[in-house]
C-alpha cells in the first residue's frame, strides 16, 4: 500500500512545527547548533518552531538529513506542513522489492542450519527460513509442518515475552524481556504520542512480570561480550545470540525499517543440535 494512503493515521503531531521541535529535541540540538549543521539560519528555525514561518519541501527534507530523522516520520513531517510524502511504502511482494526480497531469501538460506527471520520495526515476522521455523514448532509444541505465518500478524517480541508463548521455555527471559523492550522503546519515542509503537510498549511491559524486570538492572551478568538467550526443553539447552543486519541506504520506507535476526549458537552444544535437527541444513 503506498504511503500517501497510510500516512495520515500515523501522523503524530498536531502540526511542523511540533514535530520540528520534538526531532531537533530529541536528537539534543540547540537552535544554534541546527542551523550551523543545516545552513538555515537561527531566526528562521525559531520562526518555524513557532509557528510563524512555513517551511517549503526541500527545507523540511533537509531538517530531516540533518537531524536522522527515521524515513516514516520524515513522511510525517512533510503531511504536517501539507505535503504529499516523499518516501514511498511498498509491499515486499511488490515487483519493484523483487531484488530486496531475493537478497533477503539468499541471507535466510545462507544462515541454515542456524535460524533467521525478518522483521519489520515493530518486530512483526515478514520472513522466515526452515530452521527459524523448526526451532518455533519445537518449543510451541506444534505441529512439524506447520505453517509459521509470515504476513506480518506474528511479533517476535510479543510471541518471546508472553507466558502463552516462548517465555516458560526461556530461562533468562527477566534479563532478554529487558534488552528486547529498549528497541520497543527507542521506536516509540521517534513516533511520539498516540503511534503503533507507543501501543506496543505499552501492552509489552502489562504482561507479567515484565514492569518489573524492565526496572531492576542486572548487575550479575556472565562475562560475555553478548547477551545470550539460554532455552530449555525436554533436557535440551540451547544457548544463542543474535546479530542484526539493516539495508544500506534505503529509499523506501519497508527497506528502511527490515531487519534481519540471525540466531547463532554460543557453545559447541547448542550448534551440534541445530546441525543434527533434520530439515535445518542448507
Amino acid at each position: 500500500m503506498d504511503t500517501a494512503t497510510r500516512a495520515p493515521a500515523d501522523q503524530y503531531f498536531s502540526d511542523f512545527a511540533a514535530a520540528l521541535r520534538y526531532w531537533r529535541t530529541k536528537r539534543g540540538f540547540s537552535q544554534l547548533r541546527l542551523s550551523a549543521e543545516s545552513g538555515i539560519s537561527q531566526r528562521h528555525l525559531s520562526f518555524l518552531e513557532s509557528g510563524r514561518a512555513q517551511p517549503g519541501r526541500e527545507l523540511i527534507l533537509k531538517l530531516g538529513i540533518t537531524l536522522d530523522v527515521p524515513l516514516r516520520q520524515r513522511n510525517v513531517m512533510l503531511l504536517a506542513a501539507g505535503f504529499a510524502p516523499a518516501y514511498q511504502e511498498r509491499n515486499l511482494s511488490d515487483p519493484e522489492m523483487g531484488a530486496v526480497k531475493q537478497a533477503l531469501d539468499f541471507m535466510l538460506r545462507q544462515a541454515a542450519p542456524y535460524p533467521a527471520l525478518v522483521v519489520d520495526r515493530l518486530w512483526n515476522l515478514v520472513m522466515a527460513n526452515e530452521p527459524a521455523g523448526a526451532m518455533m514448532r519445537w518449543f510451541l509444541g506444534m505441529p512439524a509442518h506447520a505453517p509459521i505465518p509470515r504476513d506480518g500478524s506474528v511479533n517476535v517480541i510479543r510471541l518471546t515475552l508472553d507466558p502463552n508463548g516462548l517465555r516458560p521455555w526461556l530461562a533468562n527471559w527477566e534479563e532478554v524481556g529487558a534488552d528486547l523492550l529498549q528497541w520497543v522503546q527507542r521506536e516509540a519515542m521517534g513516533d511520539g504520542p498516540g503511534s503503533e509503537a507507543a501501543a506496543l510498549l505499552a501492552e509489552l511491559t502489562a504482561l507479567p512480570g515484565m514492569r518489573e524486570a524492565s526496572a531492576a538492572p542486572n548487575l550479575d551478568r556472565r562475562a560475555l561480550p553478548f547477551l545470550p538467550l539460554t532455552l530449555r526443553k525436554d533436557g535440551v539447552e540451547l544457548n544463542l545470540f543474535t546479530t542484526i543486519t539493516t539495508l544500506g541506504t534505503p529509499h523506501d520506507v519497508t527497506v528502511h525499517e527490515l531487519r534481519l535476526e540471525s540466531f547463532f549458537p554460543a557453545d559447541e552444544a547448542s550448534a551440534d543440535w541445530f546441525r543434527q535437527r533434520p530439515g535445518t541444513a542448507s
